[in-house]
């Protein structure tokens, strides 16, 4: 599953955008500084996300939505169309 796959069905079955997860996280506290495990505790919690889901939310908490090139049209199975991934919505994202 692609980074941005991961995303996208955390909106589903939360409802919630990732970006509105990285201000709900900024609510808290969380910032580039914190460590994974009390956002993963924070997901989990809350919204009965599993490791694989809060792991890419925590990514896009703590670095942004920009992901290594290397996950770029690799034709692996985490592979994505773009080193940017959209946090405003499946249903609007342009590289879909």
């Amino acid at each position: 599953m692609s980074f941005q796959s991961y995303l996208d069905n955390i909106e589903t079955k939360t409802g919630l955008t990732p970006r509105e997860f990285v201000e709900l996280a900024r609510a808290r506290g969380f910032d580039d500084t914190t460590k994974a495990t009390p956002i993963l505790e924070w997901l989990k919690e809350e919204y009965g996300l599993g490791r694989g889901h809060g792991m890419a939310l925590v990514h896009v908490i703590t670095k942004g939505p920009q992901i290594d090139a290397k996950h770029v049209g690799s034709g692996s199975t985490h592979a994505d169309a773009t080193d940017t991934l959209w946090l405003d919505g499946a249903a609007t994202n342009p590289n879909r």
